[in-house]
């Protein structure tokens, strides 16, 4: 059985090109694999920014909630103490008129 020399060519060259194109194909993925591998960690980092962020506001919002509750405690506190002190003056003021009367 004689083989021609142009087929023989052209078998090889086609197994060549179809060697070539499955190790394209191959490296075409191992590069999109660590592209994609990239990505994820860059949004993996950044998600993990935005949570310390949302963490460090919602520790804000605790620690100002604390000293608006505080405020308010200290405002009932010179509130009553204003109270008291006014009916204190109204009722030297009571007295002091009634000394001027006589």
């Amino acid at each position: 059985m004689q083989v021609d020399i142009p087929t023989l060519i052209s078998f090889i060259s086609l197994v060549v090109a179809i060697v070539v194109a499955i190790v394209s194909i191959r490296r075409g993925n191992a590069t999109d694999d660590k592209k994609e591998a990239s990505e994820m960690t860059t949004l993996i980092v950044k998600l993990e920014n935005i949570n310390n962020g949302v963490n460090e506001i919602k520790s804000d919002m605790r620690n100002m909630r604390n000293d608006i509750q505080d405020l308010r405690d200290r405002l009932i506190i010179v509130e009553q103490s204003t109270k008291s002190a006014h009916h204190r003056l109204d009722g030297l003021d009571g007295h002091n008129m009634s000394i001027h009367h006589e």
